[in-house]
């Protein structure tokens, strides 16, 4: 498929996930507690992707949107823009980080039971080539490599709709019981 028609594909997609959060009633917000507290952490991520829990506000500021999760797996797909910029003309790490943090959390969060939840405790990324907004859409994937009791391991890679990789990481987040408020 050529570059073009494999980025309005691309495009597409997240564009009709977003619409079908916000036509499953989904909005940017937080996630009341009693919402949460009998649903694993895979069933909350669903739960959101259909629009029966508030998405995390920064998908909006950041363009992104959780496209697929799995048993272990979560892909976020963003499409850079002008505003992502850093002063020298290229679209921020920050951006890169917050998609690849995105991706790894939703990996080990698709993982937890009811009750449990996580922090990203390490953050390690590489940025391999700059994006711009002519980029188009960028896709995270990540996959858990480790699953224990207080520690996840977790990587993810940043590719374009032709498999160029722009950045990797990897991530250790700490699991801990959700306190009822």
């Amino acid at each position: 498929m050529e570059n073009g028609n494999n980025s309005a594909a691309w495009t597409r997609q997240q564009s009709e996930a977003i619409q079908r959060m916000r036509d499953g009633g989904g909005s940017p917000g937080l996630t009341r507690a009693d919402q949460i507290a009998d649903k694993s952490g895979r069933a909350i991520l669903e739960a959101m992707m259909s629009g029966e829990l508030p998405y995390p506000p920064m998908n909006d500021t950041m363009n992104m949107v959780l496209l697929e999760v799995d048993d272990g797996r979560a892909v976020f797909q963003g499409i850079p823009q002008l505003e992502h910029y850093n002063p020298l003309g290229t679209v921020h790490g920050g951006w890169f980080a917050t998609l690849l943090d995105s991706a790894l959390g939703c990996a080990v969060q698709s993982r937890l039971p009811a009750g449990r939840s996580y922090t990203t405790v390490e953050l390690s990324l590489n940025i391999v080539r700059p994006a711009l907004q002519k980029t188009g859409p960028l896709r995270a994937v990540a996959k858990v490599i480790h699953m224990g009791g207080q520690l996840a391991t977790a990587e993810a890679r940043i590719e374009d709709e032709n498999g160029q990789l722009y950045a990797h990481a990897t991530t250790s987040c700490f699991i801990f019981k959700l306190q009822r408020s």
